[in-house]
């Protein structure tokens, strides 16, 4: 998965600015961002502190790793049973 440029203490940190009153043109226009991400920052961090997300990030970062695990498993279990059939 992409890193972004950002990490959750400056998104976090942007979040509260906007919290803070800023327009959100201004804000996006000050940090290099689009408003769409902006939004989407909003909906995945708004209301977290700094370390509600960095377990936020490790608890992803967990989930693919158990992902990609289980889909490697059932790569090797589908080979078996193939060469079990012939």
């Amino acid at each position: 998965m992409k890193r972004g440029r950002f990490t959750e203490e400056q998104i976090i940190g942007v979040l509260r600015e906007g919290e803070a009153g800023l327009r959100t043109a201004d804000l996006c226009r000050k940090h290099g961002i689009s408003e769409a991400t902006f939004y989407a920052w909003k909906a995945k961090y708004g209301g977290l502190g700094v370390s509600e997300a960095k377990r936020l990030r490790t608890l992803e970062d967990e989930n693919d790793r158990l992902k990609r695990l289980l889909a490697e498993a059932m790569l090797d279990n589908a080979v078996l049973k193939d060469l079990a059939a012939k």
